[in-house]
């Protein structure tokens, strides 16, 4: 029996009231983004003051007030904001996965992103909840010679919120459509005028659309900043989550397979239909970071920053997933009787990284140098064990009847499993890097950069021999910008990088690294008093060694070389009489570049979940009710045309889906605040795997907000 709505939210309420002191209700409010770097005296961490004009590449900041305003409570939502940043397979909602400019990365690990500039999205997280969240930077194009391994498409750095010398914070309760009910809490408290403590946390209690699917979610993040001395600071942080949410791998696209092909029927179903087993109970994650961090000026124009973390995470739990091999599969011969595998999952990793730099100014002559040199660390340790039941063609015990699902069916015993996963895998990796971004007139400027890796990668693969594998890359990056006004820049850059490949093939060998190429030239503008800034970018990559998923072995294979190239545009503009406009396009070709039989593939196939054209727009209106300050918006989203699954003819169809939101200030403490989403109740699919496995969209649902801020 479940606990009621009722009962469930008051357990929520009193579990976050433990992390907010109740004596801290009447104390001011914290201050915000900019305040809180000048009140601790933090810079931005690993990436300096260069003005983002001055960048030769595109760069999006999504602030965190902006994820408020839209009731975004998770990273993969957040960046739908973000050009030519399109969802991926997520693992049955358990992990983050996007790819950015069209390339995704491995599809059987999380998306890297950053924390603090440190590598956060490694490892089994669940998926990053944004209560914690200051901004988020979405810096476009390949970041190797900065921060070494990663997608050429662009990097994803999470700021995190730091504690300030200003005591107070915010309480916010909501409550949604599924019986959905969240609380979160955010306390600063200085200790004194050197120290400041910071506690931020989120619980969610949630249905779904998705028959049977319930979403438990815990999430701390206390944090402590030292000033050591004038010139000397000190942070650290800690991160915790424990969620718990069933494997699921949506819905089915039936298909039938005739003499000139396969045809799919997609939506036979309800978009609410659960074809896994509710007896698997939820997977279980959980994860405990931490972050150190310490910036010591030398001078007032350089500085050093030394940093070290560590995060353990651990995913378990059984799923019931369709077999995705036609050879065994059923639904293609009577277009209702799907045929399912059942897995166990106990997957856990390791990850401990060090990082040092010391970046400043050096003026030779009228030139002006900002240079930026360091090296890091990092080990990587991934333990995989999973055992799976697999019927063979003739066996249907456990398949499933897509229009009547019978949920009660038998789980397989012990005995009918084989290990299909035992490994550990090792990998260790090291760089130096060097950038020079010089200013040669106050017109002119020129970046120069250069980073080089060293990289092992050792497989203890308990069901075979794997030998260990190790690689150095060099990865180079230059750039230009050419500011003719003081609003206009026009920027071109160039860089390689390279990200490494986890796993073995099917004859148990490591994968060798992906290795990219990028090109991108640009224009930025942004009015003398910042009310309207944008960026035009056009771009072109291409990367090898590129993993792609074989649906009858069920594992990954190394296809070839992809290619990616596109248009985006940004805008955001303080408008007059009130109004604010958020705006976004992108347009991505992404393909293979050559016909690779093996897998399926032709030439200028495109890849997996990337639309061609993608855009957003949101606009908001800032008025008073007497004297309450109100907002009411409205913002639409387009996703175009996908391919739904490697080496096939399966296909998601486009769609555009709108949202309206609004907010009214009761007092100087209290903020109400409501949206709806999918306003017009689209029926949608927002990404794929495979035919059989496929993600339906969220249908219209609402959140109001409650927010005390103190």
């Amino acid at each position: 029996m479940r606990t009621s709505s009722a009962l469930r939210l008051a357990l929520i309420a009193s579990t976050a009231a433990i992390t907010l002191p109740t004596a801290a209700l009447a104390q001011a409010p914290a201050d915000n983004a900019e305040g809180n770097i000048i009140v601790t005296g933090l810079k931005r961490q690993y990436f300096g003051d260069t003005p983002v004009k001055e960048i030769p590449q595109a760069v999006q900041f999504l602030e965190g007030t902006l994820l408020n305003d839209l009731n975004i409570t998770r990273l993969d939502t957040a960046l739908e904001l973000a050009s030519g940043v399109s969802k991926q397979n997520n693992f049955g909602g358990l992990w983050d996965s996007f790819a950015i400019r069209g390339f995704a990365g491995d599809e059987n690990f999380p998306s890297g992103f950053l924390v603090n500039g440190f590598n956060g999205g490694r490892g089994y997280a669940g998926p990053r909840d944004a209560s914690n969240v200051e901004r988020i930077e979405v810096l476009k194009g390949p970041n190797s010679a900065l921060f070494g391994r990663g997608e050429p498409g662009g990097t994803i750095n999470i700021v995190s919120k730091k504690p300030t010398f200003k005591e107070g914070g915010s309480f916010t309760v909501a409550g949604g459509k599924w019986n959905t009910y969240r609380v979160e809490g955010d306390y600063n408290m200085p200790l004194g005028d050197s120290v400041a403590i910071r506690l931020t946390g989120a619980v969610e209690d949630a249905e779904s659309f998705r028959d049977t699917v319930e979403t438990r979610k815990y999430v701390l993040n206390p944090s402590i900043l030292a000033k050591l001395s004038d010139k000397t600071i000190f942070t650290y942080e800690l991160e915790y989550v424990n969620q718990e949410v069933p494997f699921d791998r949506g819905v089915v696209a039936i298909p039938t397979v005739t003499a000139t092909g396969t045809t799919y029927n997609l939506g036979a179903i309800p978009q609410s239909r659960f074809l896994s087993n509710p007896n698997d109970g939820p997977i279980k994650i959980t994860a405990l970071g931490h972050q150190a961090q310490l910036q010591h000026d030398l001078s007032d124009d350089w500085v050093v920053m030394l940093g070290a973390g560590y995060k353990d995470t651990t995913f378990e739990g059984f799923s019931s997933d369709p077999e995705l091999a036609l050879s065994r599969q059923r639904i293609d011969n009577d277009g209702r009787t799907l045929s399912r595998q059942r897995r166990y999952r106990d997957y856990s990793t390791t990850h401990m990284v060090f990082r040092g730099e010391i970046s400043g100014k050096l003026e030779t002559g009228s030139i002006v140098h900002n240079i930026r040199v360091g090296g890091d660390w990092d080990k990587f340790e991934i333990e995989l064990l999973q055992n799976r039941y697999r019927p063979t063609a003739a066996d249907q015990s456990y398949s499933i009847d897509i229009f009547n699902p019978n949920y009660n069916i038998p789980v397989p015993t012990a005995d009918k499993y084989s290990v299909i996963q035992n490994s550990t895998e090792v990998q260790k990796a090291w760089g130096i890097y060097a950038q020079d971004q010089i200013e040669i007139t106050e017109q002119f400027k020129v970046r120069f950069g250069g980073r080089y890796d060293d990289f092992s990668q050792n497989i203890d693969n308990r069901l075979g021999t794997t030998n260990p594998a190790s690689y150095t890359k060099f990865s180079p990056m230059a750039g230009l910008v050419f500011e003719p006004t003081k609003s206009l820049s026009f920027y071109a850059s160039y860089g390689k990088g390279f990200r490494p490949n986890s796993g073995v093939d099917v004859n148990n060998n490591p994968f060798a690294p992906e290795v990219s190429t990028s090109y991108e030239v640009g224009a930025k503008f942004v009015t003398p008093d910042g009310r309207i800034t944008s960026t035009l970018s056009l771009y072109k990559m291409k990367k090898s060694n590129v993993l792609t998923a074989d649906l009858l072995t069920g594992l990954s294979v190394a296809v070839g070389e992809a290619k990616s190239q596109g248009v985006e545009f940004d805008i955001n503009a303080k408008l007059p009489a009130g109004f604010e406009l958020f705006a976004t396009y992108a347009y991505t070709d992404a393909g293979w570049a050559d016909d690779y039989a093996s897998a399926g593939v032709l030439k200028n196939d495109p890849l997996l979940n990337i639309p061609k054209h993608q855009a957003n727009a949101l606009l908001f209106k800032n008025f008073s009710i007497g004297d309450h300050e109100a907002m009411l918006g409205a913002g639409v989203n387009h996703v175009g045309k996908r391919l739904g699954q490697t080496a096939a003819d399966f296909y998601l169809p486009s769609y555009t889906i709108a949202k309206i939101l609004g907010s009214v200030t009761i007092n100087d403490q209290f903020k109400l605040s409501a949206n709806v989403d999918n306003l017009f109740d689209k029926k949608y699919y927002a990404s794929s795997y495979a035919a059989l496995w496929v993600q339906p969209g969220v249908p219209r649902s609402f959140t109001i907000r409650g927010t005390f801020t103190f």
